[in-house]
């Protein structure tokens, strides 16, 4: 495999491409190039089509960059269509290790960590293993629940600030 450099207005989108990017997508890809910068190849076609890391190149587009890393495939016809399938499909069928997940974004986030950079929000960090309640509830006598509604997002993530400060166990729903 080699890498080479080239520049990102040869490069085409795949048309037929079936994963779509919303803006929060591409926000992370963009926030995760300025902060590592490239750090794996997007994958082509002989014609400089995009089979693999087409949220990649229209991120770093829009952060106007001139040149990207790229690797060509030799793959054509089906084969090229199903790789570009099977990387996408991979990813989703894996799944989180919410427990771990939990305490690494809280960890960062504790740290000022932007974790919002890379695609995470506050709200992310508080998903809670099943278990970890079960657990809970058999180490504490009782356990007092408070469900607080906000008018807005904002609003949430402010008095988050305040009450996890305070060492609270704080759980989103």
């Amino acid at each position: 495999m080699n890498i080479e450099s080239i520049e990102v207005e040869k490069l085409v989108l795949d048309p037929s491409n079936v994963r779509k990017h919303d803006q929060k997508n591409l926000e992370a890809i963009k926030g995760s190039l300025l902060k590592y910068g490239q750090q794996k190849p997007i994958v082509v076609d002989k014609k400089n089509i995009v089979l693999a890391g087409n949220g990649t190149l229209e991120a770093a587009r829009s952060l106007g960059w001139k040149s990207i890393n790229i690797i060509r495939s030799e793959l054509v016809g089906n084969d090229a269509t199903g790789y570009s399938l099977a990387d996408n499909r991979t990813t989703d069928l894996s799944v989180w290790d919410h427990e771990a997940l939990g305490k690494t974004l809280q960890a960062l986030y504790e740290d000022d960590y932007a974790i919002t950079d890379i695609g995470f929000d506050i709200c992310d960090f508080l998903l809670a293993d099943e278990s970890l309640d079960e657990k809970d509830s058999k180490e504490k006598e009782k356990k007092y629940i408070l469900e607080i509604e906000f008018p807005d997002e904002q609003s949430m993530k402010d008095e988050f600030e305040v009450i996890s400060k305070q060492g609270l166990i704080v759980r989103i729903k």
